[in-house]
This record gives structure tokens, sequence and C-alpha cells, in this order.
């Protein structure tokens, strides 16, 4: 995508590339998500198993 600008405007104009844009919008959507996936590993419980106690006693 270009702008076009009349020379009769005296303005320098830059405008920042639209493929850097949709390649930083990817990065940013990438390290969001990284950053959910770390927070759910950090903060999940692991599984419980009900141990009975009188079984193991039986065995030992």
């Amino acid at each position: 995508m270009y702008y076009l600008c009349s020379p009769l405007d005296n303005k320098n104009i830059t405008v920042m590339g639209v493929t850097r844009l949709k390649r930083k919008d990817r990065r940013n959507k990438a390290v969001a998500n990284n950053r959910q996936t770390v927070i759910k590993q950090m903060t999940s419980v692991p599984v419980i198993r009900k141990v009975d106690v009188e079984e193991l006693k039986k065995q030992a």
C-alpha cells in the first residue's frame, strides 16, 4: 500500500511499511500467547491421587 502526495505538498511525510506492521503484530501476538502458556503451566496443579494407607501397610 503506497500513499501518494501531491507535488504541491512541501511536507516530508514518512509512512511505516505495512509489512513491518503486520510482522510486528504477529510477533506481539506470539509473545502474548507464549506468556499465557507459561503462566498456565506455572499455575497448573498436578492431579493428587488418593492413596490407601492401609493397603500400603498390608503390602509392606
